[in-house]
């Protein structure tokens, strides 16, 4: 009996955590997102140029994000579409019970497994339906004008208490069917498309069976000593997801696998072992790579000299996001503008949805409006994702990565791994308009040793290697 009702006391607590979140997210909402028209906008590879169009025009009130000076760009539309159409993981409340625990939600703990998973998400997109994939319905998302969708989120979830309190559960929204949705599409390959769109965001559910939900990640996160509740860190979330990845038995993940970086330092050799591991006769075909590369970039605050280094990666085709933030509050970093990271926010506490329901509706996996936040703010740990399809793949975004950011590098002797380091990140200038120039070498090295910290903890790099010995450089 005492423990039911501890029980009863900790699902309040859960409940009332959940809508003061989302009273206090509710402003966030309400706070519009500028852009320059002025600068470039990157997004995970792709660049947008807000040019100046009509001085009389405005940026659609829907959008959630305005231009300076009221001038609509060129390819804004194509920027929100590309922008919605990549899958948003947030806090979720109301789905089954966490093995072992009373949790029946994952706000105010779960917000690094939630960027971990989008960041797997995009890799997973990009697996099945390519990058130049964008969702048909991404600029009809019902309330997506930031007041509006305030104003309906304070409702929502104050009714949700409410019926919390008196042992009720929210009715679902109605939403459109998935056969409804596939015949408004023309061709096979838009049907395909929708089917691999709906099963990659199944696989995120919040229910036990899912391969990549949170239930199944907290599981595997036991081996790190974690447990339902507990804060993870993006180091952490890497090896979760490598394991995640290894243990899906789904057909269609067979061809995918995950490399996490040891010492910020991706071998190709043993990532093209990775690739070519438990191949058949019957599927010759090596496997694509997701490559985690956890990183550290400064002590206590992020160092700004690596701000040029997070734009050059974001600028990648490869790269699938960053999974950072701020202190103690974890972001989906997926472009930039200027000096501002553009992210995906998980702290929105939405309603359980059951995506074995063959009509799930799609909605909330979609977010409406992108955030913008200064560099400097961020926290400097956070891990960064590649994704190759396959070995010839890697081998070309090794060779760029390196031509980019390896070729000023200052190279210096240390004990790592038995050969060279990389101790520092300068990126030389790209044809991109988007990059301005680093500092120089002789400056970069100066402000590297001049820090009392040892080499272990002043160790802030990532270099590819063809094997132990040699460095790609």
């Amino acid at each position: 009996m005492e423990a039911t009702g501890t029980d009863e006391v900790d699902k309040l607590k859960t409940k009332f955590i959940s809508a003061w979140n989302n009273m206090k997210y509710s402003w966030v909402l309400k706070t519009k997102t500028y852009f320059s028209r002025n600068s470039p906008v990157l997004l995970l590879g792709k660049c947008y140029h807000f040019k100046y169009e009509d001085e009389d025009k405005m940026l659609p009130a829907t959008s959630g994000c305005t231009i300076e000076d009221h001038v609509i760009a060129g390819n804004v539309e194509e920027f929100r579409k590309d922008f919605i159409s990549r899958i948003w993981l947030t806090y979720r409340e109301e789905f089954p019970q966490i093995e072992g625990s009373a949790l029946t939600t994952d706000c105010g703990w779960g917000c690094t497994l939630r960027t971990g998973q989008m960041l797997l998400a995009q890799g997973l997109i990009l697996h099945f339906l390519g990058r130049a994939w964008t969702w048909p319905d991404a600029l009809n998302i019902e309330n997506s004008d930031s007041e509006s969708w305030t104003s309906h989120t304070v409702k929502k979830f104050t009714a949700s208490f409410e019926a919390s309190l008196s042992g009720e559960r929210e009715l679902k929204t109605p939403t459109i069917s998935l056969k409804e949705t596939i015949g408004k599409y023309s061709d096979d390959h838009e049907i395909r498309n929708e089917i691999y769109h709906r099963k990659v965001i199944s696989w995120f559910g919040d229910s036990p069976l899912a391969p990549f939900g949170l239930h199944q990640l907290i599981e595997y996160g036991k081996k790190s000593g974690k447990k339902a509740g507990d804060w993870y860190g993006p180091a952490v979330v890497a090896h979760i997801l490598r394991k995640a990845v290894e243990e899906a038995r789904h057909p269609d993940l067979q061809g995918i696998t995950i490399y996490v970086a040891q010492d910020c330092t991706v071998y190709n050799s043993d990532v093209i072992d990775k690739q070519s591991a438990s191949m058949t006769s019957d599927n010759a075909d090596d496997k694509a790579v997701i490559i985690l590369v956890p990183v550290r970039l400064g002590g206590e605050r992020t160092n700004t000299d690596y701000l040029e280094f997070v734009k050059g990666i974001l600028s990648l085709e490869y790269c699938v996001g960053i999974i950072g933030g701020k202190p103690k509050q974890s972001y989906y970093f997926a472009g930039f503008q200027d000096d501002s990271l553009i992210y995906m926010d998980p702290h929105y506490c939405q309603s359980f949805v059951d995506v074995s329901i063959k009509d799930f509706p799609l909605e909330t996996f979609h977010c409406p409006s992108p955030k913008k936040m200064s560099f400097r703010k961020m926290d400097p740990s956070c891990t960064i994702g590649f994704y190759c399809r396959n070995v010839q793949d890697f081998k070309r975004a090794s060779e760029e990565i390196t031509k980019d950011f390896c070729t000023a590098e200052i190279i210096t002797e240390a004990t790592v791994a038995g050969g060279l380091a990389i101790q520092g990140f300068l990126t030389r200038s790209r044809e991109c308009c988007c990059h301005s120039k680093s500092p120089g070498a002789a400056e970069l090295l100066r402000r590297l040793t001049s820090s009392n910290n040892t080499h272990a903890q002043n160790r802030e790099m990532c270099v590819f290697r063809r094997g132990r010995d040699k460095p790609f450089v």
